[in-house]
This record gives structure tokens, C-alpha cells and sequence, in this order.
């Protein structure tokens, strides 16, 4: 799924119209239509307001990682930290 896409879904899914998530960002309707089309890529800045307004990571966002790998990386170093505590704070 490319980001367009998955930037679309998430904006439907939220009953948010193309104009309320570009005044949110703060972007022109416009260009962030573009986004939403494949046609445009946001800056970093807007980026990050994207990942924020819809509460995901930039990396499901850019398809890097989706966000149940991302939490189940999370606690595997949460786990690590923890043991190498247990074996080196003794």
C-alpha cells in the first residue's frame, strides 16, 4: 500500500475531510490532495503532523515497520534491558 493510500484510509476511517487534515497540518488543500494522490511528498514537518493527527508512526506511515512490529520490538527491549539488569546490577 503506498502512503497515499494509507494516509486516505486513515483520514476516512477518522470522518475527517481533505481540508480539515491540510488546516491541521498546516498545509493548502491542494498540495496535501497531491499527498493523498502519490503525487506530492511531505516534508519532514509534515510529515511528523500527519503521523500525529492520525496517532501512527512515520515508519508504518512510510511502510518501514507497521505498528504492531513496532510494539513487539518495543517490549523485546524492554525485555533486554531488564535482564541485562538482573544480570550486571547484582
Amino acid at each position: 500500500m503506498t502512503f497515499g493510500n494509507k494516509i486516505k484510509i486513515l483520514r476516512e476511517e477518522s470522518d475527517l475531510t481533505q481540508i480539515q487534515v491540510a488546516d491541521l497540518i498546516p498545509m493548502n488543500q491542494s498540495n496535501y490532495s497531491k499527498i493523498e494522490r502519490d503525487q506530492q511528498e511531505p516534508d519532514l514537518h509534515q510529515l511528523k503532523r500527519i503521523a500525529e493527527i492520525f496517532g501512527v508512526s512515520a515508519d508504518y506511515l512510510l511502510g518501514i515497520k507497521n505498528d504492531e512490529t513496532l510494539a513487539k520490538d518495543a517490549l523485546f527491549a524492554r525485555n533486554v534491558i531488564t535482564l541485562y539488569k538482573e544480570i550486571y546490577e547484582k
